[in-house]
């Protein structure tokens, strides 16, 4: 690696430690427990159910945006963060060191799902349903569109009631995770789904979960530049 190259990455990375700490423990929590509960169910034959697995992912969403999001901004989500630098609510030499952090998160709870309760579900890999990559493109660009829009209206935009946002994301992931994770994995997160990917090497459709969920946050961008008078409406 070039000096240059290495200066412009290691320096963030220092001068925003506690921030990238945070991203990486909250991806860690992430993706312990929501795939673990995928795993859990498998070797308890269905005993937390396919609800109960979204009202996981959607409850330690909510919790970790109200204990962490005061210090990193709870992205959690390489989607999330692209879509804050691209709307101007994320410096620009933030954005791969927070990748970077959620990664290496999300990489560490699978290695810990796989030491501790063997290789189970595909450690809680996210697949399109009957190899549907298509199917699966499109609703989680869809559904990624749906969660960073209530990202933007709920955390962001100063017209919203106070003190809401960690209820609203977590209900939206958990619902979401609820009507569709039985058909794509509902995972609108890169880093969820790298890192049971990458621990368990089940790299089928992999690009899939990393390039809808940034279109579909990509998206919510622009709608909610409208909706907001150019983000005028929201905090800065």
């Amino acid at each position: 690696m070039k000096l240059g190259v290495r200066r412009t990455i290691e320096q963030p990375i220092r001068a925003y430690s506690r921030e990238l700490v945070a991203e990486a423990i909250g991806t860690f929590t992430l993706v312990f427990a929501g795939t673990g509960a995928v795993m859990v169910n498998r070797l308890s034959d269905g005993a937390i159910t396919h609800l109960g697995i979204s009202f996981v992912f959607g409850a330690v969403v909510a919790a970790l945006i109200y204990s962490l999001g005061h210090i990193s901004g709870a992205h959690f989500n390489p989607a999330v963060t692209l879509a804050f630098w691209s709307s101007g609510f994320l410096r620009k030499d933030k954005v791969i060191p927070y990748i970077l952090s959620q990664v290496l998160g999300a990489i560490a709870a699978s290695t810990v799902l796989a030491l501790s309760l063997g290789y189970v579900a595909n450690l809680g890999a996210t697949l399109p349903r009957d190899g549907n990559w298509q199917q699966s493109f499109i609703l989680e660009t869809v559904l990624t569109f749906i969660l960073m829009l209530v990202i933007f209206g709920s955390g962001l935009d100063r017209r919203a009631p106070l003190g809401f946002a960690g209820i609203a994301i977590g209900l939206t992931v958990g619902l979401e995770a609820a009507f569709m994770g039985l058909m794509t994995g509902a995972s609108m997160n890169p880093a969820r789904s790298f890192g049971p990917a990458f621990v368990g090497w089940t790299w089928q459709h992999q690009w899939l979960y990393w390039v809808a969920p940034i279109l579909g946050a990509q998206l919510a961008v622009w709608v909610y530049r409208y909706l907001s008078n150019g983000f005028s409406d929201l905090k800065r």
